[in-house]
């Protein structure tokens, strides 16, 4: 009778056995995973930072819903009764809304073309003095406005330029001339917010663009130099295009929130005599959602500013990619 007998692998192989797939992961996942153990730390810090944007910036959007609503108190936001858009065409059909609107675009474009270049000028400047003492005090004096709060600025604004007491009416008074109300007269007020805004911001602008153009190399300048091209010619085919990175990234952002201009100035600055011009869109929604309590008309007059920032910073970022190649997206 035949006997069986088991057929053993020589020593050191193993039995052939079925091979177990492994799962395969995508390779985007799989450095991910790779970088979360070797940087564990620095996402950690992370954390803090988007809980923060979660809890204040995101979650928040969702009551923009009560711009299509008809806010009740006691029925709270998500229970209050739907209007659509009610609330967008009662702004659009308010007689002040032009107005908002003018008002509030002249006075950014103004700031944005008055405080822009002048901050690119002053770094420009301060980059070429080669004295150390006399560099770091301007830079000081230049820097030092920018810690300074609105409502001091504001304050220190309304004693110089006081009709009675200020030291801008005592110095044109001293040459015959009859003092101005500055603050009273309408035509004054765009010049007085965006001077004093260029005073206040341009030290802590100029700041980014010397970054900048400590990064240039200074082999590009000594090239210059060699083929005989005056500092002048030097700024403006070397300094000039390596910062314009940094300028094109600044505009767009500043173009993005052109209808967004900071409300504490304006509303500080502002009084019945200039309310003409010193309305805008942040000043209208706090009388109006605060003041008088329509909630969802501010909103909606709240959510239709943010959405023309929207789309001013993505046609302006669309235009500066094609122009220059660069923008906020690569």
């Amino acid at each position: 009778m035949a006997t069986l007998t088991t057929v053993r692998p020589p020593a050191g192989e193993l039995p052939n056995r079925p091979k177990r797939r492994r799962r395969r992961e995508r390779p985007g996942i799989k450095g991910f995973r790779r970088s979360l153990r070797r940087h564990w730390t620095m996402y950690l810090l992370m954390v803090v930072p988007l809980i923060w944007f979660a809890v204040f910036k995101y979650i928040p959007m969702s009551n923009a819903v009560l711009a299509f609503k008809s806010f009740n108190v006691i029925k709270g936001i998500w229970g209050s009764p739907w209007v659509g858009w009610q609330n967008f065409e009662l702004f659009f059909h308010n007689p002040v809304f032009w107005t908002l609107v003018k008002n509030t675009f002249l006075l950014s474009v103004y700031t944005v073309a008055a405080s822009f270049p002048i901050a690119i000028i002053l770094a420009l400047a301060l980059n070429e003095i080669r004295t150390g003492l006399f560099k770091r005090t301007v830079q000081l004096v230049t820097y030092a406005p920018y810690f300074i709060s609105t409502v001091v600025v504001v304050s220190m604004t309304i004693l110089v330029l006081s009709p009675r007491l200020g030291l801008v009416n005592d110095a044109i008074g001293f040459f015959g001339v009859p003092s101005v109300d500055f603050l009273g007269n309408p035509d004054y007020f765009r010049h007085i917010y965006v001077w004093s805004d260029v005073w206040q911001t341009t030290g802590y602008s100029a700041v980014i663009y010397l970054a900048a153009l400590s990064g240039i190399d200074p082999a590009l300048h000594e090239s210059a130099k060699i083929d005989g091209a005056t500092r002048l010619q030097r700024i403006r085919h070397v300094d000039l295009p390596g910062i314009m990175p940094t300028a094109v990234i600044i505009l767009v952002l500043a173009v993005g929130n052109i209808m967004a201009i900071g409300f504490e100035k304006a509303f500080l600055l502002q009084n019945p005599l200039n309310l003409s011009e010193s309305e805008i869109i942040a000043t209208y929604v706090y009388k109006t959602g605060l003041l008088n309590a329509d909630f969802s008309g501010a909103t909606a007059v709240g959510l239709f500013n943010s959405v023309i920032n929207l789309v001013l910073l993505l046609m302006v970022n669309t235009i500066a990619k094609r122009i220059t190649g660069n923008g906020l997206w690569s």
